[in-house]
């Protein structure tokens, strides 16, 4: 699949991401002590689903589009409403034509003393990383490879914080290079959040994925998968997945209420599904 993130953004795989990227910020929030948000695969930041590209695919349509202006279970409005709120900012005359990468959106939601870290390999994306943030004092934009950053930039001088791994999975082994990257960056910064995203396509090794995560031994695993059709007759994604280190103890609850309603009005086929579960956890036996 083409992984440059403009002909996807605002999918059903970027609303299940950024739904509990927020729900993770604002959870972080509860304490008054600062943070760090760090974005391993950051992209441009901010993307024009007006453009050719997003036309191209039109996978917004299907996602962000379908959830925007619905009308949702009181539950689940509440818990989308950090993030349907900074898409809604972005777009101040209606409809959607501007739509935030994990970067802005994380940005939106921070406090005076939140800070993020955004890196991009791509020179091209990493210099409109950079325009975007220009002048934000709460935002560093770095030209490197994501996968360097678990060991150069962790743990991060505010002793708190989230790291998101998104990689564009352009190439071969990226599950791998999650799980090792998991394993580097959870051995400096074991009290910080992790939130690893995965693509679920037909012949994926997500079983063979989960399992090399359990053999890290890390004691607090959380997953969330949701699809939204057969893999028999797609040809790209039909789901996506999260893995949540050191999740907040009441996202495994909000996300029992939350994937439900993601299903249901996201769901292309009668098969999309979703589940919760420990991939390694502390619940009674």
């Amino acid at each position: 699949m083409n992984y440059r993130h403009i002909y996807h953004a605002g999918n059903f795989a970027d609303v299940l991401k950024h739904a509990v990227l927020a729900l993770l910020v604002r959870y972080l929030q509860k304490k008054e002590g600062a943070f760090r948000v760090l974005d391993t695969h950051a992209g441009i930041g901010l993307y024009d689903l007006s453009s050719v590209e997003a036309q191209k695919t039109g996978e917004w349509q299907t996602g962000i589009g379908k959830l925007i202006d619905a009308e949702l279970p009181p539950e689940a409005s509440a818990l989308l409403e950090p993030y349907l709120t900074a898409v809604r900012a972005l777009n101040p005359e209606g409809g959607l034509r501007k739509y935030p990468g994990s970067p802005a959106l994380a940005r939106a939601l921070f406090r005076p003393q939140d800070r993020l870290s955004a890196i991009e390999l791509h020179p091209e994306d990493a210099r409109a990383l950079a325009r975007l943030f220009e002048g934000d004092h709460q935002v560093r934009v770095t030209e490197l490879d994501g996968w360097l950053t678990l060991k150069s930039h962790l743990p991060p001088k505010e002793k708190r914080g989230l790291v998101l791994v998104d990689p564009p999975f352009e190439q071969e082994g990226e599950y791998e290079r999650l799980v090792k990257g998991l394993a580097e960056g959870y051995r400096r910064f074991s009290g910080g959040t992790f939130c690893l995203w995965y693509p679920m396509k037909k012949g994926a090794p997500v079983a063979a994925f989960h399992e090399a995560l359990k053999a890290l031994e890390i004691p607090k695993m959380l997953c969330a998968e949701l699809t939204v059709m057969s893999d028999r007759d797609a040809t790209g994604l039909n789901g996506s997945g999260l893995v949540i280190v050191n999740p907040p103890y009441t996202l495994k609850d909000e996300l029992h209420v939350l994937l439900p309603v993601l299903r249901e009005r996201l769901a292309v086929d009668r098969y999309a599904s979703q589940r919760v579960f420990w991939l390694r956890g502390e619940e009674k036996k």
